[in-house]
């Protein structure tokens, strides 16, 4: 698999998903017809396209409206929510900045402490509504917000960071044990986030109820830029389902894989599951809803830390609201919208009933899908020339 790039050196080739198309099989069938049911370890969600932990995307209300649409909104126990009473001021203030000075405000908001009370509050807040809670913090924070967070009532609580292994090493603080964490959390935990096939393995094995896969996708995360670190999402996906299959043969334990970052449109989100994945993460298609905190604007997780940001804020504007990016009826020519309507579309003409058989369809190296016979729409800006 891996080429030489220079004298003893070699490289393998690895894939996103403008490299590649799938195939349709000898069977189409009806689009409403299949099943596109998630399942994170005994709550089951009919939308498997969850909003992932930022500011800019999941707040209360909009994790309530989520939950009633049938998917899964996170809730950044780090960010926002949980330093300022009031944080639609703060927000505001976000969205308002100039791009120049957007990632000095950022890092100023996210020097105030955090509040203990909040974590609990906002829970209360979600759970109010009847609706799933799922909350995220960095590992520093895990033991201390997850017994928080679950005396609170919260239904899933996910440990994220860059870069997650079992084996962190450090003299200066104490590090987490994930295997201990998993067995003490009485609620599905979900540990991120890995790129590779040995130490998807190795987080399969702490009891995990799920695993975050991708290292720097995301529209506003700038560590492939910063730090030089990452890989494409299709063979990121591919190898961690690789392990996850391996896993449920060798010990009967399926445990779902979810693809973290770089999705944009419903076509995106297709080949992901046909890559592997039991459920994606997506920012930027959400931080577009109009019930988004982020008022049009999106920011990565990793952009506040003072020394060495490793996001950006930007600017992704407002397209319509959470139901018609998830159902449509689309407004936008460009796949941004009705995404479910893609995901069941694009499982009929393949002719596939359920996500696991997804998994199985056939997938081309295709460079050229995204540009063959599209030069009309590449100028007028439009549809996929966008």
């Amino acid at each position: 698999m891996a080429e030489w790039i220079g004298m003893g050196r070699r490289a393998r080739r690895c894939y996103g998903f403008d490299e590649i198309a799938l195939v349709p099989g000898m069977q189409t069938g009806n689009p409403n017809e299949v099943d596109t049911t998630f399942t994170l370890g005994d709550l089951q969600f009919k939308v498997p396209i969850i909003a992932a932990a930022m500011d800019g995307v999941a707040d209360v209300q909009f994790a309530v409206e989520m939950s009633r649409l049938g998917g899964l909104a996170v809730l950044n126990l780090d960010g926002i929510q949980t330093r300022y009473d009031n944080p639609d001021e703060v927000l505001n203030k976000i969205a308002k900045a100039a791009p120049q000075k957007a990632t000095e405000l950022v890092q100023t908001i996210y020097t105030k402490p955090i509040k203990e009370s909040l974590i609990t509050k906002r829970i209360h807040e979600i759970k109010s509504k009847k609706a799933t809670a799922c909350v995220s913090c960095i590992p520093a924070n895990a033991v201390r917000f997850g017994k928080i967070a679950q005396d609170a009532g919260c239904d899933i609580f996910v440990v994220q960071s860059t870069v997650t292994t079992t084996r962190h090493i450090s003299k200066e603080y104490k590090v987490l044990d994930l295997h201990k964490f998993c067995k003490n959390m009485k609620i599905p935990v979900v540990i991120g986030n890995c790129v590779t096939y040995e130490v998807t393995l190795e987080l399969l094995d702490t009891g995990a109820s799920g695993l975050l896969i991708g290292i720097g996708p995301g529209a506003a995360c700038t560590t492939r830029g910063v730090l030089g670190i990452g890989v494409p999402q299709v063979s990121a996906t591919v190898d961690a389902a690789a392990a996850r299959d391996y896993y449920y043969k060798r010990y009967g334990k399926y445990i779902p894989i979810i693809t973290d970052g770089g999705m944009r449109i419903g076509g995106e989100i297709c080949k992901a599951f046909a890559c592997g994945a039991d459920a994606v993460m997506v920012g930027s298609a959400f931080a577009r809803a109009k019930e988004a905190p982020g008022k049009g604007c999106h920011w990565g997780m990793a952009t506040s830390p003072v020394n060495l940001p490793r996001g950006t804020r930007v600017r992704v504007g407002i397209s319509g609201s959470l139901k018609e990016i998830l159902f449509g009826p689309a407004k936008t020519d460009d796949g941004s919208q009705n995404l479910m309507g893609a995901l069941t579309t694009c499982m009929g003409a393949l002719g596939v009933t359920d996500i696991r058989q997804m998994h199985d369809v056939e997938i081309i190296i295709a460079p050229s899908i995204q540009t063959e016979g599209k030069i009309f729409q590449v100028v007028q800006g439009v549809g996929m020339g966008k």
